[in-house]
């Protein structure tokens, strides 16, 4: 049975196309499914005290260091039982929201979504495929002045999800009507 992990940044609860496409897109899914809105649950910014905690040797880390790792081990368990993972996302600020980038910054650890090898680092999280739907008010997607989905592409690849889909919430929403 196929999971997908299905994720809202949109601040936007009530009117947002890339929420309204990343439902159609889930809704379109075999198998189950499971939800991290964004905006209605934020993320905590990283600090340095978690910063230091993913560095150390789990068998070393203190009950402080665990406890500080909590939130980003729950967002990686996350990632690691999907099959696909559908990110419904605006560009804000030719970028992504801030609490898509929490979510990125959480997840990305060394040894556990990533690894540095030799020959550079491998993402850890393979077999893996991601829909991202993307809306923007202003900024052409795929333009120049778009920096959410070159970023998001990246930072996917970066830990292993190289199968990667973008398109404009409007075009989903107007191929579902």
């Amino acid at each position: 049975m196929t999971h997908t992990l299905h994720i809202d940044a949109s601040a936007n609860l009530t009117t947002s196309l890339s929420r309204a496409a990343s439902a159609h897109i889930v809704a379109d899914q075999q198998g189950t499914a499971t939800y991290r809105d964004l905006a209605k649950d934020p993320l905590p910014q990283i600090d340095g005290a978690w910063a230091d905690a993913r560095l150390t040797d789990p068998a070393s880390r203190t009950p402080e260091d665990a406890a500080r790792l909590a939130l980003s081990d729950t967002l990686i368990a996350e990632l690691q039982a999907a099959d696909t993972i559908v990110i419904g996302a605006p560009i804000y600020n030719f970028a992504a929201p801030a609490s898509l980038k929490a979510w990125m910054d959480l997840v990305a650890r060394p040894g556990v979504t990533f690894r540095y090898t030799q020959d550079g680092p491998e993402g850890l999280l393979t077999g893996k495929k991601a829909i991202v739907t993307v809306s923007s008010g202003g900024v052409q997607i795929g333009s120049p002045a778009d920096f959410l989905t070159p970023h998001l592409r990246f930072f996917l690849g970066f830990i292993g999800i190289n199968d990667v889909s973008v398109s404009a919430a409007n075009d989903i929403l107007a191929k579902a009507s």
